[in-house]
């Protein structure tokens, strides 16, 4: 090759390497482009907006006129406000029941309708449509099945004799997280066993099979396959039950309104009244922050847990 052929090739190369730099700063800018406007939007409706809730959890303020800057007081009232302390323990007790039951559910569920079946299809739809469902309709019907004087439930247990189970499922304190929670369950099962479902989906057949010829019965196949490959997928519907359970309001509010006495209430709901109803806003924007805090330290918590346990067993492996 002469002097002349390499300069040829030299001078031909380089319009062609120009033009794919160009081209790769024209796909970043392309992306950086699209991105802005959902980052704007993102941070004008949720990021300012905590900032502003975190502003005057700090304040004394009504809603009307000037806010007064009152530092931790709002933070130090919690402690002795027994309403609060009563909204805390409902939202664990609630908290509690649905990583417990919810996550079992939805798993069962998934595992059934993983299967090929006649009608499978209807089956699927049926128990995702309580999800599309409003849950302001939600409690309303479930209001006429939970309810004391007329709910069909206790209705049922009287006309049979069974009158020591006809308890006050709504409107009572005792019982009134364990309903939020039933409720609560029935109306997202379909959602998360969605989820769950979709994670099965991706684990290959193939390994089923080895495990069968190996003489695995359908239970030692599940927890030996399944779920140790569904890691991911339970961590994602772990965090989607916590957050799920601190924003619940509207089954609280048609069930019993946070009744009797501010004795059912969660801490949504209670955060509600206290701004809405009493309109002592900076109060209410406290509680709201402490939410906030929970649901995200919880959700984090539970990740930093299930990483280290995943490192531990790779490990070990």
């Amino acid at each position: 090759m002469d002097v002349r052929q390499l300069a040829s090739m030299l001078v031909g190369a380089r319009p062609n390497k120009e033009y794919n730099n160009m081209k790769q700063l024209s796909s970043k800018w392309t992306k950086a482009i699209l991105i802005v406007p959902t980052f704007l939007i993102y941070t004008a409706f949720l990021i300012v907006p905590i900032f502003i809730a975190i502003y005057y959890s700090m304040t004394n303020y009504s809603g009307i006129g000037k806010a007064v800057f009152v530092g931790l007081k709002n933070y130090k009232l919690m402690l002795s406000d027994k309403l609060f302390l009563v909204a805390l323990k409902d939202t664990g007790i609630l908290l509690a029941i649905c990583i417990l039951l919810l996550f079992v559910l939805s798993f069962i569920v998934a595992l059934l309708l993983n299967k090929d079946f006649r009608g499978g299809a209807i089956v699927k739809a049926i128990v995702f449509a309580p999800y599309v469902i409003a849950p302001i309709l939600v409690g309303i019907i479930w209001t006429y099945l939970l309810n004391p004087n007329y709910g069909l439930f206790d209705s049922f247990f009287r006309l049979i004799g069974l009158d020591k189970l006809a308890i006050e499922w709504i409107g009572g304190a005792k019982w009134s997280p364990v309903a939020y929670a039933i409720v609560f369950t029935w109306q997202v099962l379909g959602f998360h066993a969605t989820i769950f479902l979709a994670g099965i989906k991706t684990i290959p057949a193939d390994l089923y099979e080895a495990a069968q010829i190996d003489g695995a019965g359908k239970l030692r196949r599940v927890f030996s396959i399944t779920i140790p490959l569904l890691k991911e997928t339970i961590i994602i519907n772990s965090v989607l039950i916590i957050t799920g359970v601190f924003k619940i309001y509207e089954l609280v509010y048609q069930l019993t309104n946070g009744g009797p006495a501010h004795q059912s209430e969660v801490l949504v709901s209670y955060m509600f009244y206290t701004v809405f109803t009493s309109r002592r806003y900076g109060y209410g924007m406290a509680i709201a922050t402490i939410v906030l805090l929970l649901s995200v330290v919880g959700s984090f918590m539970y990740i930093r847990l299930s990483s280290q346990k995943q490192r531990k067993e790779r490990t070990e492996n």
